[in-house]
């Protein structure tokens, strides 16, 4: 009776969030919706932004390269040039909304209605303008090679480590120009711990450890983020995240990563946070209370950023590629083989 209870409770929670996302709609206004261009093998990206004009540049081109065809953007009241860059950009359809990013939650709401829309049966990836997905031979085979390979094997979703990377020295001291590669001045990330287990009912994982448990939440350490993402999905309209793209329903979903100790393909999401503006961002959003589910016990993780502090440790490791990352095992190639035999 428990199991098929808690069966039940999952298939309510997906049917609410699912109703979330069709109402949220409403609090969006379209500025261009370039949409009708989207074939039938295209492979998306989706992402709520705000005051991100410094990231986008390189987050787009970055993504092009990739192989996205189309990136479907939720900007949240931005005011620094952030609407005007984005509209300009004939892959890109956007949407613009003033309301909370919390009562959204943190997002989600918006993300899931553009993913139940216009990602049906499509490939799509769901990440932040601060973070670059890696995987094993990223540099010779791209998304369309990589969604071939995961349809082929009958696997729906990839997941992937949020690997923060940080400067050397304090972060404010490091300069930053639209356009760069974050990875030119944000050299540096822990190799190691990291942490996995896994919650019920949803079976989802929670994985945590890296650097800025290190630094900002040595002393409570089950405050500390949460690493393991989903951001990969060959989406379903059924289907709808529940905390970021940390976790999915169906709960089966979930199932497919179990952390850095994966023998599967898996990836890697280079976290670019610490930049130099997240000193300005971080003192902003301080004060908007909307990152947080109770924001007042976060209060001194943003002081302490608003500081620039220096997040390197006698662990920290300069990044070298993808290739380290396998040797590491933080990500693995599994059956994904290498070169031209596994196409």
């Amino acid at each position: 009776m428990g199991h098929y209870f808690q069966a039940y409770m999952m298939r309510q929670l997906r049917r609410h969030l699912i109703w979330r996302s069709f109402r949220s709609r409403r609090q969006l206004t379209a500025i261009t919706n370039r949409t009708s261009v989207i074939g039938d093998d295209a492979i998306l990206a989706v992402s709520v932004v705000r005051n991100e004009a410094q990231r986008l540049p390189y987050f787009l081109d970055y993504y092009r390269d990739l192989g996205v065809t189309h990136f479907l953007i939720v900007d949240n009241d931005s005011d620094d040039g952030t609407t005007a860059l984005l509209a300009q950009m004939r892959d890109v359809s956007l949407w613009e909304t003033k309301a909370s990013y919390k009562a959204s939650r943190f997002g989600l709401d918006w993300a899931n209605w553009l993913l139940m829309r216009y990602c049906n049966d499509k490939w799509c990836l769901t990440v932040d303008a601060d973070e670059l997905f890696v995987y094993p031979d990223v540099q010779a085979r791209k998304l369309p090679d990589l969604c071939r390979f995961l349809d082929q094997t009958g696997t729906p979703a990839m997941g992937a480590l949020m690997l923060d990377l940080y400067p050397q020295g304090p972060i404010g001291a490091v300069r930053y120009t639209a356009g760069q590669d974050p990875r030119d001045v944000l050299t540096h990330f822990d190799p190691t711990p990291y942490r996995a287990t896994r919650q019920q009912p949803r079976g989802n994982l929670w994985l945590q450890g890296g650097a800025r448990e290190r630094v900002f939440f040595a002393d409570t350490p089950e405050k500390g983020p949460t690493l393991n993402k989903l951001p990969l999905v060959r989406w379903n309209w059924r289907y709808a995240y529940i905390n970021s793209t940390h976790s999915l329903l169906p709960p089966s979903l979930n199932a497919l990563y179990d952390g850095p100790s994966d023998p599967r393909l898996t990836g890697v999401l280079l976290h670019t946070k610490f930049l130099p503006n997240v000193i300005e961002k971080s003192r902003e959003e301080k004060n908007r209370n909307q990152h947080f589910r109770d924001p007042s016990a976060f209060q001194g993780y943003y002081d302490s950023i608003v500081d620039s502090p220096d997040l390197m440790g006698d662990i920290s490791v300069p990044y070298e590629g993808v290739d380290q990352l396998e040797s590491l095992d933080l990500m693995s190639r599994g059956a994904w083989g290498c070169g031209d035999s596994a196409r």
